[in-house]
């Protein structure tokens, strides 16, 4: 077997394609409204894409604005000047569309797009889900600038048609995602390799068999595709959805914690809210007081103790701050998903009497007058700095801190369960079949894997391509941190619902009446079908219970045990409202 194909085999065997479970499903982008769900359905689900009109109107007057300033001598970077160092050098003077610019802007770009295999540096993703989130965020935004038709509608049909180009992981530092949009750019004009619908095969080979044609380049679409920061954007749109899905667990599981100690609920009261009205804080505090309903911790107990260990108390409170650095983060990926990130900037309609510095002698430089290729339309073509990926950048780390800060508390409350200082009882002195139950070491190595993740990656800046490009945003790194620290949390949840679930099973043990509210009830009954309570056991055939716990965590949206509706925005740090109401919304 040569080499090549062993690794071919090797990669393909490491492969995590999708599960197309909403191929049916069409979600149309405007360059506006792409949400983080939209991107997960696209991206992990295989949900095709469309453009809408106004979207596909806007990219198609700017390729005409951005061939018409080269007809009008207007200079453009990474068009008729160069790109980085190079961006003085003039690459042709003229009409785009003369027969000598038009086959020497053909050649130059088919030979960028053939390049595109071999950019970037290995391992190769393996996950199709990361592939098909960067993609389809830099469809939605492409709608801002100025890729031919023929690009366009390439970009479409490769996630229409599932056709997933082999992506490098590593080469860009976060600040343009040039290598992996280059190696699909190469899988567009049939080099390199891709994977049709999960299978790996030549690029060219997956075009016929989708029934597609390699395609031309031209005018700038080396720099139209590329010019983006999609590949950190689609990850960090990932690492929202599955956050949200770790954050409503930990709520829940928690519920099931306060259950589990016969815990004192007043931290979670109206009493303690108004001394501390802030809306994350009171909205967590509800949600888990509303979980609660119908338990046994509101009824009398004379065994129940004052006041349980900090690590209990104060998990909503940990959990709400979590919850309000996920907001941020949510809100820094929607604005970089739907917004331009593209170098030069391309806008159709503006004029010098729109703004004073619009009609400078600096700025008329890059005004084009408008004429045959843009249909008589005028507008701006200038260089900027728009892929500079922050805020999401910042707000990624702000968001692992957050989190963190989280987890040390989920750990330290599943080792308080192994102390009859809180507990009150043994867990094997009411139910014998407990004594197979062992946390260990793991939850703390899990935590300390998570508190690894904490320290911000250090600013910096090499200046490289002839000292132009002077400044990186390394937000590869950080988006695959937050993945880490999402993925790790997850894991450290499955152990805090094995406990809690543990000590569910002690307190109605102790007395079958008593009752721990719908939705903790709900999800310990789930586990349980999973994860049989049984006596010096610790797993079956399938694996242990914690990984099987895990596996749970992971495949059961918490949503279908308890609803997440967000709070309203704008009232945070309110005042009371009135004496008695304290101005929080209950449930």
């Amino acid at each position: 077997m040569g080499i090549s194909l062993l690794l071919a085999l090797t990669a393909s065997l490491a492969y995590v394609p999708i599960a197309p479970t909403m191929a049916d499903k069409t979600i149309t982008l405007t360059g506006h409204d792409l949400s983080i769900e939209q991107i997960v359905q696209v991206a992990r689900y295989g949900a095709k894409v469309a453009v809408s009109p106004e979207a596909q109107q806007r990219e198609a007057d700017n390729y005409g604005l951005l061939l018409e300033a080269a007809a009008e001598g207007v200079p453009v970077y990474w068009f008729n000047r160069g790109a980085g160092d190079q961006r003085e050098t003039v690459m042709f003077e003229g009409d785009p569309s003369s027969p000598e610019n038009q086959a020497k802007i053909e050649r130059m770009q088919m030979q960028s797009f053939r390049y595109g295999p071999f950019a970037g540096f290995g391992p190769e993703v393996q996950d199709e889900e990361i592939v098909r989130a960067m993609m389809v965020v830099r469809a939605n935004a492409m709608t801002f600038n100025a890729p031919s038709p023929q690009l366009a509608q390439m970009l479409l049909d490769f996630l229409n048609r599932r056709i997933t180009p082999v992506v490098q992981s590593r080469g860009t530092l976060g600040e343009g995602d040039l290598a992996q949009l280059l190696n699909v750019a190469g899988a567009m004009v049939g080099t390199g390799e891709v994977y049709y619908r999960g299978v790996r095969m030549p690029a060219a080979k997956a075009l016929t068999q989708a029934g597609l044609k390699p395609i031309q380049p031209f005018a700038a679409d080396d720099n139209a595709l590329t010019s983006s920061d999609a590949y950190a954007t689609g990850q960090a749109a990932l690492v929202v959805n599955d956050a949200r899905h770790a954050l409503e667990w930990a709520d829940l599981i928690y519920s099931m914690d306060l259950n589990g100690m016969n815990s004192s609920i007043t931290p979670l009261s109206l009493v303690v809210q108004c001394d501390r009205p802030g809306l994350w804080l009171n909205w967590d505090a509800a949600r888990v007081l509303d979980m609660l309903k119908g338990s046994y911790l509101f009824d009398a107990d004379a065994a129940r103790i004052i006041q349980d260990p900090e690590s209990l108390r104060a998990s909503s409170i940990r959990q709400a701050s979590a919850w309000d650095e996920w907001s941020a983060l949510n809100d820094a990926v929607l604005f970089q998903a739907n917004s331009s990130d593209h170098n030069p900037a391309v806008h159709v309609g503006l004029g010098p009497e729109d703004s004073w510095e619009l009609a400078t002698p600096q700025m008329l430089k890059f005004y084009v007058k408008g004429g045959p290729h843009s249909h008589g339309q005028h507008g701006y073509i200038v260089s900027n700095a728009n892929w500079d990926p922050y805020p999401m950048a910042n707000k990624l780390e702000n968001f692992i801190i957050g989190l963190a800060n989280m987890d040390v508390a989920v750990m330290l409350r599943i080792d308080r369960f192994s102390s009859p200082f809180f507990t009150v009882v043994k867990a094997t002195d009411v139910l014998p079949a407990a004594a197979g139950h062992f946390v260990g070491y793991t939850p703390v190595a899990l935590q300390q894997e998570i508190q690894s993740l904490t320290n911000p990656v250090a600013p910096f800046g090499s200046a490289i391509v002839g000292t132009v490009e002077d400044l990186q945003a390394q937000t590869l790194i950080k988006v695959q941190r937050a993945r880490q620290a999402v993925g790790t949390t997850m894991d450290l949840l499955a152990h805090d619902l094995l406990e809690a679930s543990l000590w569910l099973d002690v307190r109605k043990a102790q007395d079958p009446r008593r009752q721990f509210g719908r939705a903790p009830t709900a999800a310990w009954t789930a586990l349980r079908s999973k994860v049989p309570l049984a006596a010096n056991s610790w797993g079956t055939a399938a694996g242990s219970d914690a990984t099987i716990a895990a596996s749970f965590v992971r495949s059961t949206d918490p949503a279908s045990f308890y609803p997440t509706a967000l709070p309203a925005r704008g009232s945070e740090g309110a005042p009371p409202a009135a004496p008695g109401s304290c101005g929080i919304q209950r449930h």
